[in-house]
């Protein structure tokens, strides 16, 4: 199931760069995102509700508190900073360097998880990122 998750996550990210890249033509990258993070908050909270877990927040661990808070922070930080590339470079060229964030998440799952990896994974991640920059330095 985890597969399917993982495709239709692929395949809403794609749109979201596609229409954001439409949205931001003629308004500022911060605002969008700002814009956009609004209906983040209140849609993400609606399926809380909705699910019926809003009570599970008071059983919510400090140190997982820190790590979710945090988590939040970079988030934004990395949306502000994609809002930003998208504003300035093609969708699919600022799109396919974004990707190179799967090298970084092995690298990190392996130093801060102990996940462990093997040569395929390890040659997945070589191959994407050798196409990410070979797309994002492609000529118009």
């Amino acid at each position: 199931m985890w597969i399917l998750f993982s495709l239709l996550a692929a395949v809403a990210s794609a749109i979201v760069v596609t229409l954001s890249k439409a949205g931001i033509k003629n308004v500022d990258s911060s605002l969008a995102f700002a814009i956009q993070s609004v209906l983040i908050f209140l849609v993400s909270w609606g399926f809380v509700i909705g699910q019926g877990n809003f009570s599970d927040v008071a059983r919510i661990e400090r140190r997982v508190w820190i790590y979710l808070l945090i988590a939040g922070v970079v988030t934004c930080v990395s949306s502000l900073l994609s809002f930003r590339a998208l504003k300035l470079g093609d969708a699919a060229r600022v799109s396919s360097l974004d990707k190179v964030s799967l090298v970084f998440s092995i690298l990190l799952a392996v130093v801060f998880l102990k996940e462990k990896i093997n040569w395929q994974v390890i040659a997945g991640a070589t191959l994407m990122a050798i196409g990410a920059v070979v797309i994002a330095l492609a000529r118009k």
